[in-house]
């Protein structure tokens, strides 16, 4: 176990090392997105759909010109039949948010909230947003056929590069909670009747630790921690929001994720605290298999199972660590 000042030797040399590795800011060739209909109800999506579909078709123009390579592979595939975004911004590293199944008749809600390193040209694999939401659909068709989920994946902010100082401070998820409360508000709006399951991996892990004490009034009933580096509470009680019954907070990590060496503590505001998955902080802990860290919602993994029935609401199906 890590004394006290060696674990703040360890943080200081993370963020030196990730000061020293830090990509070069790229040039801008992407405008904003234009304004887009707001999430007033059900029968505000498709014009929203609509609108998101047009940006990306822009921003795909704007590749063109550009010459970039990474986004001329990704760009067409959010732009197959079938596919939903209620929200895209090709600016920087990219933001979208996509909807998997019927949204406004859903009765649960999944949002999978991304870590570090997501890209609007890695959304569609498995181990981001995009793919993953897509898996954990699909696994809830097979577990449960006929039950009304829709998934979410809401990379609905600026996601950290691990190789950046961001990513061991909160500044980044401060701005995403902001974003995400705002988020699940219009996705109330839209389906007052769903119940939120919350799945944040890893860096998402403290955007939705930062966003819970915002969440009292909307129906999140569940909130699973996932390959966490830390969050800034001692115990799951303070994230249960102030709704009767209160949330469900659940946390897992894998025996080959990475993060179980990371130092779970907070010294001169780097890092992230205290380790969601210790038996000390009170969460329900589900066992999260043997993968490594990008790889819980993986198609057929242990940790993707348990996930979905959080999501669907099955607690007491879910395998217990």
């Amino acid at each position: 176990m890590l004394t006290s000042r060696r674990r703040t030797a360890v943080i200081m040399a993370l963020a030196a090392l990730a000061s020293t590795a830090a990509a070069p800011a790229r040039q801008e060739s992407y405008a904003a997105p234009a304004a887009v209909p707001g999430l007033t109800g059900a029968s505000s999506l498709p014009a929203r759909y609509s609108a998101v579909e047009r940006g990306i078709r822009r921003a795909l123009a704007a590749a063109e010109e550009a010459g970039d390579t990474g986004r001329l592979k990704a760009l067409p595939g959010l732009l197959a039949p079938g596919r939903r975004f209620l929200s895209f911004d090709p600016r920087g590293h990219g933001r979208a948010v996509e909807v998997v199944g019927d949204l406004a008749r859903a009765h649960r809600v999944a949002v999978v909230v991304p870590g570090a390193d997501g890209l609007l040209t890695n959304f569609d694999s498995w181990k981001w947003a995009g793919g993953g939401a897509r898996a954990l659909h699909r696994q809830a068709a097979a577990t449960s056929p006929g039950t009304r989920l829709a998934v979410v994946a809401w990379l609905g902010y600026d996601s950290p590069s691990t190789r950046s100082p961001a990513v061991l401070t909160g500044g980044r998820a401060e701005d995403g909670a902001r974003g995400l409360t705002r988020f699940l508000t219009g996705l109330h709006r839209v389906n007052g009747g769903a119940g939120i399951a919350l799945l944040c991996h890893s860096y998402g892990s403290v955007v939705c630790a930062k966003a819970a004490p915002r969440l009292g009034r909307l129906p999140v009933d569940a909130i699973a921690l996932y390959g966490s580096p830390g969050v800034g509470v001692r115990r799951a009680s303070a994230l249960a929001s102030g709704r009767s019954p209160a949330a469900r907070i659940w946390a897992g990590r894998s025996s080959g994720d990475w993060t179980r060496f990371v130092p779970k503590v907070r010294v001169a505001g780097l890092g992230h605290g205290h380790d969601p998955a210790a038996p000390s902080f009170g969460a329900l802990r589900f066992d999260a298999g043997s993968g490594p860290h990008s790889a819980y919602l993986r198609p057929g993994s242990r940790s993707l199972r348990n996930l979905t029935l959080i999501a669907l609401g099955r607690d007491s199906e879910v395998t217990r660590d």
